[in-house]
This record gives C-alpha cells, sequence and structure tokens, in this order.
C-alpha cells in the first residue's frame, strides 16, 4: 500500500493531534492542546493518510540556532509519530524522507531534533549531537570554593516569573548566542516556559524566580519550584527544582546557585538538564556531593554537507578528504574536500582518494562541537584511510563551550 503524504490545514488540526497523543500515550490538558497548536507552523507539517485517515504526523520549527561561530537556520524536527495500528509499513521512512527532503528545498542545510527513542534516528541520519546532565544535590555539602567569584554591587531579587519575562528574554538572547545548540526562543516558546497551571506544577509547587541585578540592570535569573516536605523527626525536607539558571557574567552565575542552593526548608536540589561542561562543576567545593546522571540531548542531521560544512566555524587547522555514506539523502553521497582553520572553512565535492569513509551520522553528532570521531574509529565504526585524519578532523570540529540545548522543541 501507499500513503499518500501532505501537509495539513489548520482546519485539520482535530484529527491531526489525536495520532500524536495516541502514539505516545500522551492526554494533555486542553490548554496544553491549544499551546501545542500555537506553535506548529501548519506549512511545515506533514501528515501520512491511509484513506482519508491520517495515520502518521512529522513537523518543522523554524529555528536560528547557535552553531560553532556562529548562527544558522535549522530545521527543528518535531511531532513524529506513526499510529501503533500502522508501524513498520515503512510510513516513518516515507515521513522522514520527504521531510528532509523539503528541509533541502528550503535551505536549511541542518536539522536537529530531541529523540523520544534514541534507535530510531541514526536510521536517517541523526546523530548525538549533545549531551545533559542532571543533578541532585544535598544541601547540607553544596559549599563553594573559598575563591567562587563575588561582585558587591550584585544583589538578588524575588520577583514573579510572568512579571519580569522582558528581563528573562533579554538575559536569554545575550547568553544564547554564546554555546552550539541554544535556540532563539519565539513567544510561544516563553509562554510554555513560564507556563504555571496546576497541571504544569505536577505537585511540585508554583513557578518561582531570582534575579540577580546590579544598578544597571539584570544580569540573570534562576526559575525554580519548591516541593515542601517534613521528615518525622520534625527536620525540613523540602526538594527544590531548578527549571533554568542563566547568568551573563561569572558572579551573577554563582551568586544565584548561592541563592538556589541555601534556600531554606529545603534540603535537596534537582537540576534536570544542565550543560556537561556546567561551571557549578567548579565552583562545587565537595565535587561528590554534585550527583550526576547523563543523557542525550540534542541530535543533528546534516542535510547538505558542503553548505553544512563551511557554515561553520573550526578550532583548528584541518584539510582532508571526507567520503560520506548517506542512503537517505544521496546528494550527500560522495567524498567531499574540507579546508578550513579558525578564519574560515571551504568544502566542495571532490574525486581525490578519501582520507577517512564515515557516514553522515556520524557528521551530525561532531557538528555541534561534541562528536565521538575518535572514539567512533576506536570502535570500528569508522575507516581511516591515511593515518591521523580523523583526529585531525575531530580536533578541528571540537568546541568549547560544549553543546547543549537545554530546552525540548
Amino acid at each position: 500500500m501507499t500513503y499518500p503524504i501532505r501537509p495539513i490545514d489548520e482546519s485539520e488540526w482535530p484529527v491531526y493531534f489525536p495520532v500524536l497523543e495516541e502514539a505516545f500515550g500522551w492526554t494533555p490538558h486542553p490548554q496544553q492542546r491549544e499551546r501545542f497548536k500555537a506553535e506548529t507552523e501548519f506549512d511545515r507539517t506533514l501528515a501520512a493518510f491511509d484513506g482519508d485517515v491520517i495515520v502518521g504526523t512529522t513537523a518543522v520549527l523554524s529555528l536560528t540556532m547557535t552553531v560553532p561561530g556562529g548562527r544558522l537556520p535549522v530545521a527543528g524536527v518535531t511531532s513524529v509519530s506513526v499510529l501503533p495500528s500502522h508501524r513498520r509499513r515503512g510510513i516513518l521512512s516515507a515521513l522522514m524522507r520527504r521531510q528532509l527532503a523539503d528541509i533541502r528545498e528550503r535551505g536549511e542545510s541542518v536539522a536537529a531534533l530531541y529523540a523520544s527513542e534514541t534507535v530510531i534516528y541514526g536510521r536517517y541520519g541523526y546523530g548525538r549531537a549533545s549531551h545533559e546532565l542532571s543533578f541532585h544535590i544535598n544541601k547540607a555539602g553544596s559549599a563553594f570554593v573559598k575563591n567562587a567569584p563575588v561582585d558587591p554591587s550584585l544583589r538578588i531579587r524575588v520577583a514573579t516569573p510572568a512579571a519580569v519575562r522582558a528581563d528573562l528574554e533579554r538575559v536569554f538572547a545575550s547568553v544564547a548566542t554564546r554555546r552550539p545548540g541554544r535556540y532563539d526562543r519565539q513567544p510561544h516558546a516563553w509562554d510554555a516556559v513560564l507556563a504555571d497551571e496546576e497541571f504544569d506544577q505536577r505537585g511540585n509547587g508554583p513557578l518561582r524566580s531570582v534575579l540577580a541585578e546590579d544598578d544597571g540592570g539584570v544580569r540573570g535569573y534562576a526559575l525554580f519550584r519548591i516541593k515542601g516536605g517534613w521528615e518525622a523527626n520534625g527536620l525540613p525536607a523540602g526538594e527544590l527544582k531548578l527549571q533554568e539558571l542563566e547568568a551573563t557574567d561569572p558572579a551573577a552565575y554563582a551568586l544565584l546557585w548561592r541563592n538556589v542552593l541555601d534556600r531554606d526548608l529545603v534540603s535537596k536540589i534537582e537540576a534536570g538538564s544542565r550543560p556537561v561542561d556546567d561551571p557549578l562543576i567548579a565552583l562545587i567545593a565537595d565535587q561528590r556531593q554534585l550527583r550526576a546522571g547523563w543523557a542525550d540531548d540534542l541530535w543533528v542531521r546534516v542535510v547538505e554537507v558542503d553548505k553544512a560544512l563551511a557554515a561553520r566555524a573550526y578550532s583548528a587547522p584541518v584539510d582532508v578528504v571526507i567520503e560520506v555514506e548517506d542512503d537517505v539523502c544521496p546528494w550527500n553521497a560522495g567524498r567531499w574536500r574540507l579546508t578550513a582553520d579558525p578564519t574560515g572553512a571551504e568544502c566542495k565535492q571532490v574525486e581525490d582518494e578519501p582520507d577517512v569513509t564515515l557516514p553522515v551520522a556520524a557528521l551530525g553528532s561532531a557538528y555541534l562541537g561534541d562528536g565521538l570521531l575518535v572514539e567512533s574509529l576506536e570502535a570500528g565504526l569508522l575507516r581511516e584511510h591515511s593515518s591521523g585524519s580523523v583526529r585531525a578532523l575531530a580536533t578541528a570540529m571540537s568546541w568549547n563551550p560544549k553543546p547543549w540545548c537545554g530546552l525540548v522543541f
């Protein structure tokens, strides 16, 4: 059977969205449905049909994302689903291939997504490109190192998050350009970040915020919830759930963390989705108290090899011929000479003998600056034809700070 694929219009939303609910086992509140609809770009949706019935979906959000050395338009892939009744019929493959062709036609050379199941997207050329940590901190062991930065001009202000939204947006916009993987937040994204209905709270209390500011303005913020609690002996056992902490400079960053860690009647702090090189790791004196869990963050797909590789910056000189294997986007398959140094890059198709042969997913993994090229070589997943070429490519593509997105789309 064939399953026609096309974008939907807004009138078809009532039959499109239930496919997502069924595929993800999700029963959102009606307000959550409306939020999801508000962020949907209907001309960038795709639906697969069995007759008149939608049986598969996917969509793209038009993002502006930080990459090493600059910012790019990136296709933010989301809403990927197939009804359980129609699995293993090639519907997902057809949707993903059509979507990648549409992304290329639109002129975007890179796509990114959050993977609901990590075994799926490597089949379509996506590579695990960034990672995140979740911290679990006991307040009693959270002292900072003695030389932690302090700025006497800074002060903490408690504020209602919605009332200081403009300040939060300004701070975020100023820091989002510093780290690969971060993207500009449109109003609907901020609506979701600051959402505070009872179903958003999930029993963890209302959203709270503190600002770090001086006479010149706000230099950072923290968003969090506090779940109150007491032990049987009367000792406080509250849990602080950190949602976001952003700052423009180290002193504001340290002050915000100190305020979060020193909250009265709180014994534990949980901070989900933090970068793997979070400066907090260096600030905590007893680093064993900073228990961390690891997870994947963004997955990246190089849609057009030459444009994508030429659009980012490089940390070291490299001149290498890469043979790319790509059976989903055949226009990428072939040999490409990447010549780059910290001043610029050029990538063009050649017929020269390759220095390294790799699947396109490996390039996606490395694209934001934290790939596993050397590890993949050691695992036998890449083929190196010229000694040292993989290490040279990995060094050139590496970047600091490490990539991290921090907000699911």
